[in-house]
């Protein structure tokens, strides 16, 4: 299982992809949605990658007692039929695992839940407009059962949805984190549109920065335990 990981990339060491923790982060190949303002589109098609697993493993020994974590990220990682073995050989190593995920299977999200240590969920939009950022027909369902199970499951978490004017207005903002809140999230950070890296030109020329005003900031902010806004 381990040889069919497919990586399309690996940073070596980053402050804040894990939070409070030096970690690495493996960049999974594939991810079944279109999301219009991705920055990472080289990952979405599921070819072969660029990495072999035994050469991540191989760094990764190297780095031990140096590094606290190793984050998986895509693309999406839930996509990898063998994503479980490989953070099972991760965790032999004595890192703690993160995992950065749109939610997209919640089946496999429920497996491995209980081997991970951090999760960073990315909530797209409200419910009814799931699937004009996702280009794809029932994402909603998916994405918000995931989120349902990694507030079950108790394990650090934040949920972070990426700004941007073609797909949200201060009113479908403001009422994803109403939903969010219903769902009893209590970490939440919005993220500016970057344009770096996003293969669409049309989509780099919108600025997010009128949408985020003090007003809609301290909205947001007053109804959760954690909030910010990442800048891009």
């Amino acid at each position: 299982m381990k040889d069919r990981m497919q990586i399309g990339g690996l940073t070596p060491l980053t402050s804040t992809d894990y939070p409070g923790c030096l970690a690495a982060v493996v960049f999974c190949q594939g991810c079944p949605w279109r999301c219009g303002y991705c920055h990472n589109p080289h990952l979405i098609p599921r070819d072969n990658g660029q990495l072999d697993w035994s050469a991540v493993m191989d760094f990764l020994r190297r780095r031990q007692g140096l590094l606290d974590a190793v984050v998986f990220s895509g693309g999406e990682p839930t996509l990898q039929d063998a994503l479980q073995s490989a953070i099972s050989e991760v965790r032999d190593l004595g890192f703690k695992i993160g995992l950065h995920t749109g939610g997209t299977y919640p089946s496999r999200l429920k497996e491995l839940l209980p081997m991970l240590d951090w999760v960073g969920m990315d909530i797209k939009a409200t419910t009814d407009d799931y699937a004009r950022v996702t280009d794809t027909p029932g994402s909603a369902i998916k994405a918000w059962k995931s989120a349902s199970l990694l507030l079950e499951s108790g394990i650090p978490h934040e949920f972070r949805t990426t700004v941007h004017p073609l797909f949200h207005s201060q009113d479908s903002i403001l009422r994803l984190a109403e939903e969010l809140r219903g769902l009893g999230a209590k970490h939440y950070v919005l993220q500016e549109f970057r344009p770096q890296g996003c293969a669409d030109e049309a989509v780099c020329t919108y600025s997010v920065h009128e949408l985020l005003d003090d007003a809609l900031r301290s909205r947001i902010g007053s109804m959760f335990e954690t909030f910010s806004v990442r800048h891009a």
